[in-house]
């Protein structure tokens, strides 16, 4: 029997994200390391954009197929049966 596995974040959004938000991680600690506030503050801004970059992606559909925002509507993973359940976990 084939196991399912779900796609936990093998999409062009959360690479995009993780990248973005690495990169600004390292630009925080040069400026943590080097004790420079605004390279630091430069750092942050980053990875909020990062953040902001891939959740923006997801909901432009370059997300996971199926998971990107659904306005109004609360999608589970389905069940042992594979049926899909509302509002459960």
């Amino acid at each position: 029997m084939e196991e399912q596995h779900e796609d936990h974040g093998h999409s062009v959004a959360a690479w995009t994200a993780v990248g973005i938000i690495l990169l600004g991680s390292a630009i925080a600690s040069v400026g943590v390391v080097a004790a420079n506030v605004p390279i630091s503050v430069v750092g942050g801004v980053v990875i909020v954009a990062g953040v902001a970059a891939g959740k923006t992606m997801s909901m432009a559909g370059y997300g996971n197929k199926g998971h990107h925002a659904q306005a109004g509507s609360i999608v589970d993973a389905p069940d042992e049966t594979g049926a899909e359940t509302l509002g459960k976990s």
